[in-house]
């Protein structure tokens, strides 16, 4: 963000992301430790803001009707001007073009938590006007941040050779990883954490999150979808329940078909609430060649929300890591997928088989180079998958994360879980190693 607002290409800022993963907060900061002024609007709040977007948009006229709303001016460059919940004022979004392409002296962020759902219609988009920042759940590495432990998202960050963290830090960052599978990444969660430890006020939080994107459904989508939405939401933690964890529309009702909740699916990923992994049986460059777009698997964008959907309320933390085997490892992969998402932009895909008996958790792209990924909840790392992968491609590096300790043992490159944010990099050369 401190990036785009120095910059000499600077457009409008759009920051799109899920309900409540903190994006008013993060625009509300930036203008008041970087800005004299912050114009703060919000279309969801007062929906008759949408009025000053009515006639012609042009942007002066906009502003002289904004200076006079606020009773003060707002002045270029000095003041940061918001746009909160713009996705409800599809004329406010469209506005974004013209204060791109005539008004660029003006520092425009705007944020919504449906913007994914306006982008997939594009007319009232403001395509190639604006520059979109995605915001996520926090990552483990923000949580530790956030609990207090700064040195040991340090000891993680500038890590440069593969060699095992010593046992007492490993330790420590195994019980804090497993505290953040039932707290996750969403702020007020990780915020509740921080001041009270309280378990069940933090999945009293969670809960009013998910019902916020119930409330979401019902509002913003179209009517034949609602139901389909509800029920392809509360489905996702038993698909995640089953052996291969693939999405199956027969298993939401028996007589579902998958062009019937299409559009619901893409409902859900669009308003960024989930995230697909995509079935691929060829692990060659470029992996959409080979991508099903039939198979897939369903995540959702973060582990605590996972473990509200299922109930799950662990009433202590024992230490004994039976929290990562909860459904059959689902929780993992899911933590997984999420890290990925977030910290790396991956595109999710796993592998399978020709003969559908192996399949590899996750299979990524990086600079060209196809990299396999295993994502296993203990610390028995075997895999026929991991070896049927091995024997068919041969790749340079195999990698793997676990519970275990950063380690290598030959080409398999073990990550812990809670240091999956090295990967690839760390092992991208193994000459490196």
């Amino acid at each position: 963000m401190l990036e785009w607002k120095s910059s000499k290409r600077r457009k409008p800022l759009l920051i799109r992301g899920a309900r409540q993963v903190g994006k008013t907060y993060i625009l509300s900061l930036l203008g008041n430790e970087e800005y004299e002024n912050t114009a703060y609007f919000n279309f969801e709040e007062n929906p008759a803001l949408d009025d000053f977007f009515q006639q012609k948009l042009d942007p002066k006229t906009i502003i002289d009707n904004l200076s006079l709303y606020l009773g003060r001016e707002i002045k270029p460059g000095n003041d940061l001007v918001i746009f909160d919940e713009i996705q409800a004022s599809s004329n406010a979004l469209n506005a974004l073009k013209y204060f791109s392409e005539k008004a660029g002296e003006y520092h425009i962020a705007a944020a919504g938590s449906l913007i994914g759902i306006m982008l997939s219609r594009s007319r009232s988009f403001p395509v190639g006007k604006v520059n979109v920042l995605d915001m996520y759940p926090m990552t483990f590495l923000e949580y530790l941040e956030a609990v207090g432990k700064p040195q040991l998202r340090q000891l993680i960050e500038t890590k440069e050779r593969f060699t095992p963290f010593p046992q007492p830090f490993h330790n420590e960052l195994v019980e804090w990883l497993g505290k953040y599978f039932v707290v996750g990444g969403m702020p007020e969660a990780v915020k509740l954490f921080v001041e009270t430890g309280n378990l069940t006020e933090i999945r009293k939080n969670q809960r009013e999150i998910i019902d916020s994107y119930l409330l979401d459904f019902a509002k913003h989508a179209i009517t034949s979808d609602i139901p389909k939405l509800g029920i392809i939401w509360d489905s996702i933690p038993a698909h995640l329940a089953r052996e291969n964890k693939k999405f199956i529309f027969s298993a939401i009702r028996k007589s579902a078909r998958a062009r019937e909740y299409e559009s619901a699916l893409q409902w859900l990923e669009n308003a960024g609430l989930i995230y697909k992994s995509y079935q691929v049986t060829k692990a060659k460059h470029p992996l959409k060649a080979y991508m099903n777009r039939s198979i897939f698997k369903v995540f959702v964008l973060d582990i605590g929300i996972l473990g509200a959907m299922a109930n799950l309320f662990p009433k202590a933390f024992t230490g004994d890591n039976s929290l990562f085997m909860e459904y059959r490892g689902a929780f993992v992969e899911n933590y997984v997928a999420q890290q990925l998402r977030s910290e790396k932009q991956i595109d999710l895909n796993y592998w399978t088989s020709g003969g559908k008996k192996a399949e590899l958790d996750f299979l990524c792209e990086y600079h060209s180079q196809v990299l396999p990924l295993e994502a296993k909840a203990g610390i028995n790392p075997k895999s026929k998958s991991f070896t049927s992968f091995n024997n068919q491609y041969n790749p340079t590096v195999l990698s793997r994360t676990t519970l275990l300790n950063l380690r290598r043992d030959g080409k398999i490159c073990n990550y812990p879980l809670y240091a999956i944010t090295l990967f690839p990099e760390l092992s991208r050369d193994i000459s490196m190693v």
